[in-house]
């Protein structure tokens, strides 16, 4: 089983005035959860885990935008950095791909993969998929089922986030950054209709925010 740091539900989080938050976020945010100097010291942790369990294969890191493109540009980083300064490398290429299955604060029961015709290009190869948050899983067992029709060699995913909830259809990635109460998270890329991805932290919105922003 994979290895995660936990927050646990009554987390307390930290006071807004402790970091720099945009000022246009700040009434929208009730706290903190986990510090941008964090996220950083767990991926490169993964980024370690996986080029052990992963080294000496090519893989194709595909990144499930939008939420995914910052934690998949800095974990891929923290690989890079490994590559040039240990004796095991592993050769690196990228693809993306975008998932959709939110609408405001609510995951939808349609789940919507955008650029999946390039899929078969990954026949024969290993894979990572690099994920913002695993919520219900039932995103990623689509895009996992999706996959697996292009018959790839291997398949492994890495989340940032895996979330606790009574909705969860029990899927567990193969890598996770850290399991994270049933609420809203934004932040460090992690949206709301958009907004907050220029967020550094991940913080918890409240719910002035849910409709100030609601389309």
């Amino acid at each position: 089983m994979a290895s995660f740091l936990q927050i646990a539900d009554d987390e307390k989080g930290y006071d807004l005035d402790l970091f720099c938050v945009p000022r246009h976020y700040e009434n929208d945010l009730d706290k903190v959860i986990i510090p941008h100097g964090l996220i950083m010291d767990r991926t490169e942790r993964l980024a370690r885990d996986i080029i052990q369990d992963m080294g000496g294969h090519h893989i194709v890191a595909l990144c499930v935008l939008k939420g995914g493109y910052k934690f998949f540009a800095d974990l891929l980083d923290y690989i890079k950095a490994l590559n040039q300064n240990s004796d095991k490398s592993v050769p690196l290429t990228v693809d993306f791909i975008r998932v959709k299955s939110y609408c405001n604060d609510k995951s939808t029961n349609c789940v919507k993969v955008i650029g999946g015709d390039e899929l078969s290009n990954l026949s024969g190869k290993n894979v990572l998929i690099v994920e913002d948050i695993v919520e219900t899983g039932r995103t990623m067992q689509t895009l996992l089922s999706l996959l697996n029709e292009c018959n790839p060699k291997m398949v492994k995913v890495v989340s940032l986030l895996v979330k606790r909830t009574p909705r969860s259809s029990g899927y567990r990635p193969d890598y996770i950054g850290f399991e994270v109460p049933d609420a809203f998270l934004v932040g460090y890329a992690l949206d709301y209709n958009e907004y907050f991805r220029d967020l550094s932290h991940i913080c918890i919105l409240n719910d002035q925010a849910k409709e100030k922003y609601k389309v």
